[in-house]
């Protein structure tokens, strides 16, 4: 098998820091504080793939984009294409990872299925041959997805996301890093599946609108996630149960993390305030602590007796690790756990998910959980 994978760098970073993605937002990232995730998450997806296939021929990305991490795993000769060789007298020093470009993952993907006509360099001296990849693995969010998907068009070659992005809708992704390693290494055919992407400017005002921005051939496999659905259904009794449970809790010091997402936005609501666009807010004894909230201001607010209230993504199933990544596993792990959910959205997931960054918390949270559905109903589900 011959995979080619390539790293957005900077995907995901502007999470944590609460901006809600990083197109365009990298600098300010960056000015936050804000760390890298993808890396980590390659390298996660590498060690795998390295322990259940380890003769894969591999092509990659030069650095900043996956080279490193790939030759970390141990894989042999490895084929590395330079997306930046001649862009200028300094070419052959790597850039920062916030100088890569979409154009960047755009030469390395059509390199890969033999496509290299815009410039991009293949180093030969290590792996033979520029044939085709069997598989394109990228590591990043919906951005990354399109731009994979559009250097793909008119190829066969398949193309499978290892999520690090703040908002991955796209059906194109694995359900975890573990999982993009295990599915490219035992596929056996592909499928047609949706690429989607949203209009971040106008996902930080509230605004959550997929558009469709390609179709791209995706291996077969359980360990993939659906598109995000809208689900239907009403959630004004529920959202008036949870929030006559935490205003009974006014004047006892417990600190509630109240996440994003149209059901906690209707519980926000009932406890009347205007509910941050699709961010994180913090909720103690009547009163909003911290609003939009990013993962410092959220580990700053926690008390003694933390609570975070949730919804999982409709379609996916997803409790942490898609649109949410203020709630950090440093937060997950100071506060218990409530989620909440419509029983129209419960009918659309066959299981609960989550992808914290964090394998053993992942780990941890793994089991059957009590949903709350209705004002006073509540349903076992199990996070897998």
């Amino acid at each position: 098998m011959h995979v080619g994978i390539v790293v957005n760098p900077v995907a995901g970073m502007g999470g944590r820091v609460g901006l809600k993605g990083t197109d365009g937002k990298v600098a300010e990232a960056v000015e936050r504080g804000a760390e890298p995730r993808a890396p980590d998450r390659a390298k996660r997806m590498l060690d795998r793939l390295a322990a259940v296939a380890p003769e894969t021929e591999v092509s990659v990305a030069a650095d900043p984009m996956g080279e490193s991490i790939v030759r970390e795993a141990g894989f042999g000769p490895v084929r590395v294409v330079d997306p930046f060789d001649g862009e200028g007298s300094e070419s052959t020093v790597p850039p920062e990872p916030t100088g890569t470009t979409a154009a960047h993952t755009a030469a390395v993907v059509r390199a890969f299925a033999g496509n290299d006509g815009d410039g991009a360099a293949a180093a030969e001296t290590e792996a033979s041959g520029g044939d085709p990849v069997d598989i394109v693995l990228f590591v990043g969010g919906d951005g990354t997805a399109a731009d994979v998907a559009a250097a793909l068009e008119g190829t066969d070659v398949p193309m499978l996301g290892v999520p690090a992005g703040v908002k991955v809708y796209s059906s194109v992704f694995a359900v975890s890093p573990e999982d993009a390693a295990e599915v490219a290494a035992s596929f056996s055919r592909t499928e047609r599946r949706e690429v989607m992407d949203i209009d971040e400017d106008a996902y930080r005002e509230g605004e959550v609108n997929p558009t469709l921005r390609g179709v791209a051939h995706v291996p077969v496999a359980d360990d993939l996630q659906s598109s995000k659905q809208t689900a239907s259904g009403t959630v004004e009794s529920l959202a008036e149960g949870v929030a006559a449970d935490i205003r009974g809790r006014d004047g006892d010091g417990v600190t509630f993390v109240l996440g994003p997402g149209s059901t906690v936005g209707a519980i926000k609501d009932e406890l009347g305030f205007e509910p941050s666009p699709i961010g994180v807010d913090v909720w103690r004894d009547g009163e909003v602590i911290a609003y939009d909230a990013t993962e410092a201001e959220i580990l700053d607010a926690l008390g003694e007796e933390n609570v975070i209230v949730v919804s999982p993504i409709g379609g996916q199933g997803f409790v942490f690790g898609r649109g949410n990544p203020q709630i950090s596993p440093a937060v997950i792990r100071r506060c218990d756990l409530r989620i909440v959910a419509s029983r129209a959205k419960l009918d659309d997931v066959r299981a609960l998910r989550v992808d914290t960054d964090d394998p053993d918390l992942d780990d941890e949270l793994a089991g059957w959980v009590r949903v709350r559905v209705g004002k006073f109903e509540t349903r076992m589900m199990k996070i897998v």
